[in-house]
């Protein structure tokens, strides 16, 4: 164990002097949020897989592929297929909107009071998307340094949030092209082909298996549904994801690069099935599927690669906790504080809020919110599951206002309004009444936002012309007053050269 804890210690050390990196770099709000908006094809297709795939993917991917065979590759195919639908239909016309937020979209869109709600759905599942990256490094901690499991938590929540607080965007970044290597070496390269190897081959997996592993459905037609409407649906309007769209160069970069991503993810969602498959085949009574992953690592790998995988599993889990975690940071800030702020401003007259007053309040948002993400991580405990509720929530209370805002004209903001607390509300009775991991909160809170929107949107009055056009403009990343030229900020083109 000496060299998998001289591979691990050196992997974290990394990260550390990564966030200090990156601390020099965060003068300014679009520095520290986005990036500057100047990443060039390479990193942002690596900061956006790594983004996507976290905890849930690699350790209960893994534990789906355990439970029912090659169609526990579902869930990461989902994630997959919706960041490629995202980046080739809208991540262009998202990049040259140059916002912060999903819910600063929505106020473009229909006016300022659909960020309220939105806001507030949005912070509940970043936050929650936190949590759940947090509870699946801590598994790896617990496995390495066999630590309690809050001691686990803590000992990586206070890597994550520290390099997050110093540099923000720009230390998630680079530390999240390093865990996109460490990863897609340590899983794809190291541990899957090792896994099978150990399992006997292909061939003796077959006849080892349960009947039904080696079927791509075995895990039901209503799940792989599930699937679908939540997390692809999820990636069309994540505030995580958007403010990794938000960061690239030119909207010529962001459909590229997603799209590499996202075809990343499916090779990605297969070799977890494998690995799970594989792990059943080796150790068949284990008590809990979420033990696969540490499992085969643990028994299957010789001293120093076992580091470099446990590595590679820590970076896609610390990749998604950071990227969550500033993303419910910027929610908070804009689209809760600073609204709160410019309120009290008014009423006494005061100053509004400044630039360098929202770089310092972002990094007070980040460290609370990690403290908190740490403090929830200790009293949850399935990943599966708690990731799910943060995606119904999202995906039932927005998916519909911000999709049909983007492709349907004649959208306004009743419409929207009733959408949110339609589907929200719907989404939330039925995971009462059927349980948190049930289908039916997804499909009927669909519905119902659908409904309310259709309807609500035609009964009332359609959104004044010059919103509209000032959307339209915006949307095409033109200036309100005239055409956007080639040096023109909206082009999204920064004046600085990209990484």
């Amino acid at each position: 164990m000496a060299v998998d804890y001289l591979v691990m210690t050196a992997y974290l050390l990394g990260l550390v002097g990564a966030g200090w990196w990156g601390r020099r770099r965060a003068a300014s709000r679009s520095e520290f949020l986005v990036a500057g908006r100047r990443l060039g094809p390479l990193m942002y297709t690596g900061t956006m897989a790594a983004i996507v795939l976290g905890g849930a993917s690699t350790v209960g991917g893994v534990a789906l592929g355990y439970s029912y065979g090659i169609s526990g590759a579902a869930m990461v195919l989902a994630i997959g297929l919706g960041l490629l639908a995202l980046s080739i239909f809208f991540s262009a016309r998202i990049a040259r909107l140059r916002v912060y937020t999903v819910a600063e979209m929505l106020s473009l869109r229909y006016g300022d009071a659909a960020s309220v709600i939105s806001g507030v759905v949005m912070w509940m599942y970043t936050l929650m998307l936190v949590v759940t990256s947090t509870i699946a490094y801590a598994s790896v901690f617990d496995v390495l340094f066999d630590v309690p499991r809050w001691a686990a938590i803590v000992i990586g929540g206070s890597i994550v949030v520290g390099y997050s607080v110093l540099g923000g965007m720009w230390s998630i970044t680079l530390t999240d092209m390093v865990q996109f290597v460490v990863q897609s070496v340590g899983v794809l390269l190291l541990l899957l082909p090792i896994a099978v190897v150990k399992a006997g081959g292909f061939a003796a997996m077959a006849d080892r298996l349960p009947h039904g592993y080696l079927s791509p459905t075995s895990i039901g037609g209503q799940t792989i549904l599930t699937y679908v409407l939540i997390y692809s649906f999820g990636m069309l309007i994540g505030q995580d994801i958007w403010q990794r769209v938000f960061t690239a160069r030119s909207d010529r970069v962001a459909a590229w690069g997603g799209t590499a991503a996202g075809a990343y993810c499916l090779v990605y969602a297969v070799a977890g099935a494998v690995i799970g498959m594989a792990t059943k085949t080796l150790h068949p009574r284990l008590a809990d599927a979420d033990q696969a992953f540490a499992a085969i690592v643990q028994h299957a790998l010789p001293a120093g690669v076992k580091g470099l995988v446990l590595a590679a599993a820590l970076s896609a889990m610390m990749s998604t906790a950071s990227g969550a975690l500033i993303a419910s940071a910027t929610v908070a800030h804009n689209d809760v504080w600073v609204r709160l702020r410019r309120l009290a401003g008014r009423r006494s007259g005061g100053p509004a809020p400044r630039e360098s007053d929202g770089v310092a309040s972002d990094r007070v948002a980040v460290a609370v919110l990690g403290v908190l993400s740490m403090a929830l991580a200790c009293l949850l405990g399935d990943v599966i599951a708690a990731l799910t509720v943060a995606y119904d929530l999202l995906v039932g209370g927005l998916l519909i206002p911000v999709l049909g805002g983007l492709v349907w004209r004649r959208g306004n903001l009743q419409g929207a309004l009733a959408s949110m607390v339609a589907g929200g509300s719907t989404v939330l009775t039925f995971m009462v009444a059927d349980g948190l991991l049930a289908n039916e909160p997804i499909y009927y809170g669909l519905l119902a936002g659908l409904v309310a929107y259709v309807v609500v949107s035609l009964a009332t009055r359609p959104t004044e012309e010059a919103v509209v056009e000032a959307w339209r403009r915006r949307l095409a990343g033109e200036p309100p007053d005239g055409p956007v030229t080639a040096d023109s900020p909206a082009a999204g083109r920064p004046a600085t050269a990209g990484v």
